[in-house]
């Protein structure tokens, strides 16, 4: 650790409660707050920009909350150590079974913050915060050139693989994506449909099948795109799912 104070960030998105956090890490020595955040996609846009060593996160929030956030910091690169706060003791074990590294409730008090903070540190910005019992994400983090972006799930129309990266695609716009294609399929399986070895749709999305002039499968999606085509392998799922949903073959 640098002998430098330990930089914080407070996630909150009642002002009181970050007005308190600021006064009490103010009190406290070797500690700093560099930013407050009053909901998760600004709480992850200021990780990217300001790096903290800890984030002080409430978990309900509208919107993207606290787990889901955490969900998003632990697959960065550099990542903060992450300490809970909440006014509900329901979610305790959970927290202390997903690894976090300390659980406050409120209202937070100076010397358990202390404590908690003190070892946030030791453990270290390389401690990767992992929480398999984190809500399932509603969103995906983009890093674009200004920033990062928030891409609702919902949104989203399909995902494309190359030799090098996956593409996602949505109205009006696509994103580059640092997850592989089965990894996207192993945790939104539900929610999306393989028709390509190198391709996933958004069921929601799902339209139509139909061949084109050379008998080729595709599959047509509810929105202003071109068709995909579908490996003969999968056409029986998508056919399914079409029944299944009402969709006209």
């Amino acid at each position: 650790m640098s002998p430098e104070a330990a930089s914080v960030l407070i996630v909150d998105d009642e002002p009181p409660a970050r007005r308190r956090l600021r006064q009490l890490v103010g009190d406290l020595e070797g500690f700093r707050v560099v930013g407050e955040a009053s909901h998760g996609e600004e709480a992850l846009q200021l990780c990217n920009t300001l790096q903290p060593d800890v984030v002080l996160l409430d978990i309900r929030m509208p919107g993207i909350d606290g787990l889901q956030v955490a969900s998003q910091l632990a697959g960065w690169e550099r990542r903060p150590a992450v300490v809970f706060t909440t006014a509900y003791d329901e979610y305790a074990i959970k927290a202390f079974e997903t690894q976090a590294v300390g659980y406050l409730l409120k209202p937070v008090r100076r010397e358990r913050l202390q404590h908690t903070l003190q070892h946030a540190t030791r453990v270290g910005r390389a401690q990767l915060l992992r929480i398999p019992g984190a809500a399932p994400r509603t969103h995906l983090c983009v890093q674009r050139p200004r920033g990062l972006q928030m891409i609702p799930l919902d949104d989203i129309l399909c995902f494309q693989a190359d030799q090098k990266s996956v593409t996602a695609y949505y109205p009006g716009g696509e994103a580059l994506l640092d997850e592989p294609l089965k990894d996207l399929e192993d945790e939104f399986g539900e929610r999306f449909l393989r028709i390509h070895r190198n391709a996933l749709i958004a069921v929601a999305w799902l339209d139509s099948l139909d061949r084109d002039d050379s008998g080729t499968w595709q599959v047509r999606l509810k929105a202003d795109f071109r068709p995909l085509p579908v490996s003969r392998r999968h056409v029986g799922e998508v056919k399914r799912r079409l029944r299944a949903g009402g969709s006209a073959l």
